[in-house]
């Protein structure tokens, strides 16, 4: 309500109340960023040839008329793609844009068959973006397709791999030398240690996929089908190298990805809708918006998860945690909580194979201190990329209330989380890893690997439709074999 002072004719100050309102919602209306698509850009190791992974990807960073990068969503309306083969030809591949909600945009192809000079075209609104079409000279294989690279170190450079891990060094260091024959006695009494023999389609699957992308080392070991790592003795006492999805700080397993994080690269856009890219467009609220209670959700396959579900039924406003029945748990986006700012990790039967999953979204990660880790554990530090508590969980509430009181913080953590990942476990890095640890296991053996009896030829596919192709590289090695596994 507004009056008038004496002597001022009435209304005056409501016109002056007016034309303020008039500016406050004036000033609300401001002009939204518009995509200008000659200045996005656009990069990613799936726009060269010879990167070859089960489904390529690259990158598109959404940029403004001002050569601002956005950092947010720029909406509804997406960038849109075109891919023909050179001459203009139809190509059976599948196309999948995800939104990372800040400003970037994550491009995947998964051919169904082999192509020559793919192009690639990328429009927003009509116009084409950046420097669209992008032409990858040459031929792309499909991932059925046996076309392996017979140069090892030319397939690392094509694929970007590190040129060591200092983890497989570790690993390895208990066994500077491998004699198969004086370990296989001691292998064949500890298979009766495991059962879960249908998990070798896991370990089948990667294999032969490495070996129609390169020709891979004569090599000899033995798996570990189960999640326990399991080799406890010293090197002076018998120990044997056992490869294992899973290590601990009083085993010598020598550890490589897990089946989980392997079989999302292998089935990504295909059996398996989870995978590292698909997460980080499922990042839930923007961070102001999410919930301030603690999340988690998982099996009753250790006591600490007993303890923590018992922990949220006293502080509901602290902790939502709950138990359910999933066994393979991130295969399943909306359970694992991307509404909430905190996640929880706790260890299962060993650890817990979501973490990488968690580490994606948009969300900071408290995890558990254990013994247990994967491939990629001791390249995470905590405080940088992970909030830790006690294995005992007597610190938890207290690590909740820290993050509450320092959402900066908890939220540049997150950030590196994410980074890490990108950087660390995307399709490529998985490849990678498992070569590195096949040719170190083969630098090491004392004799070159010999099928002996009891071994089980696995055949590549060559029935199949999308296995058919024709590869280049072979016709200059013609009347070299398959690798055999």
């Amino acid at each position: 309500m507004f009056f008038s002072p004496p002597g001022m004719a009435p209304g005056f100050l409501w016109k002056i109340g007016f034309c303020v309102v008039c500016y406050t919602i004036c000033g609300s209306l401001a002009a939204k960023p518009e995509v200008d698509p000659k200045r996005c850009l656009v990069w990613g190791p799936g726009l060269r040839s010879h990167f070859n992974v089960p489904v390529r990807y690259f990158f598109i960073q959404a940029v403004d008329k001002d050569g601002t990068n956005f950092t947010d969503s720029v909406g509804d309306e997406i960038f849109e793609l075109g891919v023909s083969g050179g001459n203009g030809e139809r190509v059976r591949i599948r196309v999948d844009v995800l939104d990372r909600h800040d400003g970037v945009y994550i491009v995947r192809l998964k051919p169904y068959q082999a192509a020559e000079n793919l192009q690639i075209s990328i429009t927003w609104k009509g116009q084409h973006v950046a420097n669209s079409p992008y032409k990858i000279r040459g031929p792309i294989y499909q991932e059925k397709c046996y076309c392996p690279v017979q140069n090892r170190t030319r397939w690392y450079e094509e694929l970007g791999c590190p040129s060591s891990y200092q983890q497989i060094e570790d690993d390895l260091a208990p066994f500077p030398k491998i004699d198969m024959e004086k370990v296989a006695p001691e292998a064949v009494y500890r298979k009766t240690h495991g059962t879960i023999i249908d998990f070798k389609m896991f370990v089948d699957a990667i294999l032969l996929s490495l070996a129609r992308k390169v020709r891979l080392p004569d090599v000899e070991f033995f798996v570990n089908l189960g999640d326990w790592p399991l080799e406890q003795q010293k090197p002076e006492d018998g120990a044997i190298p056992i490869v294992s999805w899973c290590g601990s700080d009083s085993t010598l397993d020598i550890i490589i990805p897990t089946y989980d994080i392997t079989e999302a690269t292998l089935e990504m856009l295909g059996r398996v809708t989870l995978d590292i890219f698909s997460v980080q467009a499922n990042t839930g609220p923007k961070w102001p918006d999410k919930s301030q209670v603690a999340f988690w959700r998982g099996r009753d396959s250790r006591q600490e998860r007993l303890q923590l579900a018992e922990l949220s039924q006293k502080h509901p406003d602290m902790i939502d945690a709950a138990l359910t029945n999933m066994f393979f748990f991130p295969k399943n986006e909306e359970k694992y909580g991307p509404n909430s700012k905190y996640q929880i990790n706790v260890d299962g039967t060993v650890a817990a194979y979501r973490l990488p999953y968690l580490l994606a979204g948009d969300s900071v990660v408290l995890k558990q201190d254990s013994e247990y880790y994967e491939h990629f554990y001791k390249r995470l530090t905590p405080w940088e990329h992970y909030i830790p508590f006690k294995r005992d969980l007597s610190d938890l509430l207290d690590k909740i209330q820290w993050a509450r009181e320092h959402d900066e913080e908890a939220q540049k953590i997150s950030k590196n989380a994410q980074e890490f990942v990108r950087e660390n476990l995307h399709p490529a890095e998985i490849l990678c890893y498992h070569v590195k640890v096949f040719e170190e296991i083969s630098k090491r053996l004392t004799k070159k690997p010999v099928a002996t009896e009891g071994f089980e030829l696995l055949e590549h596919p060559t029935d199949k439709f999308d296995s058919v192709c024709e590869c280049k590289r072979l016709k200059k090695t013609a009347g070299k074999k398959r690798d055999e596994l």
